[in-house]
């Protein structure tokens, strides 16, 4: 009944901590590099992922705003082209004003007919 040579109860010893031996901490140290390389390795793809994600994002980010200004750009030309268009409007009237006072006023009043310009 007594395998220690002590009066403990054959039921106790058999649930009793095993002794240390060289290969049960040599398991638990094995199995404490493994899980920390686990974490290393999951860290490392961490930072991975998220330095590939920051690239992405300045990356958008900077077509974004060359977008942006060439939106900007674009606009500047059409109001330029905007005001080009109503200064050439402009002097459209004035010649047409210009073509109807000079020469078909005075063709209707030396007696020649005028034919109206559109």
């Amino acid at each position: 009944m007594d395998q220690r040579g002590t009066d403990v109860p054959e039921p106790v010893l058999k649930f009793a901590p095993k002794e240390k031996t060289p290969t049960n901490g040599g398991q638990l140290d094995e199995a404490g590099k493994t899980i920390v390389a686990k974490i290393r390795t999951a860290a490392d793809l961490a930072n991975e992922d998220c330095d590939r994600a920051m690239s992405l994002a300045h990356k958008l980010s900077m077509e974004l705003r060359a977008g942006e200004d060439r939106t900007h750009q674009l606009k500047a030309e059409v109001e330029l082209w905007r005001d080009r268009a109503t200064r050439a409007e402009q002097w459209l009237r004035i010649i047409q004003k210009e073509i109807e006072e000079k020469l078909i006023d005075r063709r209707s009043s030396s007696g020649v007919e005028a034919t109206p310009l559109r």
